[in-house]
């Protein structure tokens, strides 16, 4: 007769971390970070300050946690400069296969679809950037600028407002939501 012991079982997937994620303390530190900044840009006093929060905020959305999707990031970043959309996009393809928490390839991803007049495509990675961190004023500002093309005033509306709660300096945004507002409510200048 054989004596067997209980048959072993793999852990659950929700405990085992994701492909390729960065490492705990970088995210937790990473999070840390925005909320302060994005606290701070709410309360800045006027656009210079502002734009110097908006800056350190770009720069910890450019970091991955990961040399290797920071390195396809860099080189997809400079054939976009050097206008060469298919390689960019491919490059950002697989930062996005491999590293799929990187919210600035959504975001860039989203920005080169847009550029390419694929407005679908754009919408649906702009969603996995605020999926991703919901605070993206940038990418609700491009939301809203697609719903706006596509006629769509209301949900560009939406976009635009709440773009401008988290980011209250942002340029150009209030003008046009002065604009879509009437548009909205159905009144007519």
């Amino acid at each position: 007769a054989q004596v067997t012991g209980p048959t072993p079982v793999a852990p659950a997937a929700e405990a085992m971390p994701a492909a390729n994620a960065p490492p705990p303390s970088f995210a937790s530190e990473r999070a840390r970070r925005l909320d302060e900044l994005y606290s701070r840009l709410k309360e800045a006093d006027g656009a210079r300050q502002a734009r110097a929060i908006e800056a350190q905020i770009g720069m910890i959305m450019a970091q991955s946690g990961s040399d290797t999707a920071d390195l396809l990031m860099a080189r997809a970043q400079q054939a976009m400069q050097q206008r060469q959309a298919d390689l960019a996009l491919s490059l950002l393809d697989s930062v996005i296969d491999l590293y799929p928490e990187t919210v600035e390839a959504w975001s860039r991803r989203a920005t080169l679809h847009f550029a390419r007049r694929e407005i679908g495509r754009a919408i649906t990675d702009i969603e996995n950037v605020l999926r991703l961190e919901p605070r993206h004023y940038g990418a609700m500002v491009g939301l809203g600028m697609m719903f706006q093309q596509l006629g769509e005033d209301k949900r560009a509306l939406v976009a635009l407002k709440k773009a401008l709660e988290i980011n209250p300096h942002i340029e150009r945004v209030p003008q046009i939501i002065q604009r879509l507002q009437p548009k909205v409510d159905g009144i007519e200048l």
